[in-house]
């Protein structure tokens, strides 16, 4: 049995969690820095870190509070050492690596990407091995094959902008505000279906990967060709919102085929859009597979993920006690691959 610190930093989230491998998730908390950047339109990288640093502390004080433990209770720190902003993963890691210096206990690198892709184990029910995944967040789409902890296969990723960089982008030309995909999301709810026809990149393309980019053009071009009523934003909304989630359950759907598997797990911010939600819970119940999503909570960026990876990769003897870090804000998930 072991108590695992979490620790996340890699962008404008601040989260720190507390699992226990015996007795589960036993706190998490977290600080977003939404509105603070929202005045500036998107990530300011420098002011991301200096918030991490405001409220890591705080944030610690809160979880141990939470889960009534003591900071001697910890036997080991993981956090995330990347991809991400390289200031705001430097912050986490500092913070890991000197106070497990301090308690003499082991650290744990772990993959963001790992943390999103892992996240659903923590829901009930919950996906067993092997599984396709759809990474789906605002820097990253990709679909990957997983046999396993450690044991990932890529299938496909995007080419250029990822989905949640879509969903954004398009809400910040109907003027959104700051990240505008539960935004876009929210307005698209009042849309006239079919009044406005997007593509869908790479629908028919024969592979897994996917594009986004061509899709943000078009609808820059829909805002600047329509007097911007509320009705003509939302319907464009709409149209968006319908050519992005098109496009990520025919990939999906396409990776379950092709591998033969038949559980498909949804992880990372853009999988608690309720559309895609939606859309695929109903092809899962028409073609027979499984679907799993993370809790709500945990789609965005979390403690609590990278605490539960950790607890998974000390399993693999991820576990060290070099206390020099380093960061890497790029940072391919597939080099996470463990000896069999």
């Amino acid at each position: 049995m072991a108590l695992i610190l979490g620790i996340e930093s890699s962008c404008d989230e601040t989260g720190i969690a507390l699992y226990h491998t015996d007795r589960g998730l036993l706190a998490h908390t977290l600080h977003s820095q939404i509105a603070m950047h929202n005045e500036y339109g998107g990530v300011v990288p420098e002011l991301a870190s200096r918030d991490h640093v405001r409220h890591i502390l705080p944030l610690l004080r809160a979880a141990l509070s939470q889960a009534h433990c003591e900071l001697g209770e910890i036997n080991a720190i993981a956090f995330t050492q990347g991809p991400g902003l390289s200031g705001a993963l430097l912050v986490g890691a500092s913070v890991a690596c000197s106070l497990a210096y301090a308690l003499d206990i082991p650290t744990i690198a772990v993959h963001h990407l790992e943390g999103h892709l892992l996240s659903p184990l923590l829901s009930d029910p919950a996906p067993e091995f092997p599984f396709v995944a759809l990474l789906v967040s605002g820097g990253h789409t990709q679909l990957m094959r997983v046999d396993g902890v450690g044991h990932y296969t890529l299938l496909g990723e995007t080419l250029d902008d990822a989905a949640g960089e879509a969903f954004d982008k398009s809400a910040k030309l109907l003027g959104l505000d700051y990240p505008g995909g539960a935004l876009l999301s929210k307005l698209a709810q009042d849309g006239i279906p079919g009044r406005f026809k997007l593509p869908r990149p790479m629908l028919h393309s024969g592979d897994l990967d996917f594009s986004f980019s061509g899709l943000k053009t078009a609808v820059l071009v829909a805002v600047q060709k329509n007097a911007q009523d509320e009705q003509t934003r939302a319907d464009i909304a709409l149209a968006a919102q319908d050519a992005i989630v098109a496009v990520l359950i025919k990939k999906s759907l396409s990776a379950l085929k092709l591998t033969g598997l038949r559980q498909l797990v949804i992880a990372g911010g853009v999988g608690a859009n309720q559309a895609l939600r939606a859309q695929l819970n109903q092809a899962a119940e028409q073609q027979n597979f499984n679907v799993f999503y993370p809790d709500l909570e945990f789609c965005t960026d979390n403690g609590a993920m990278i605490a539960f990876a950790g607890a998974m990769r000390m399993q693999q003897h991820a576990a060290q006690r070099d206390y020099r870090f380093n960061v890497k804000p790029r940072w391919d998930l597939q080099q996470l691959n463990y000896a069999a």
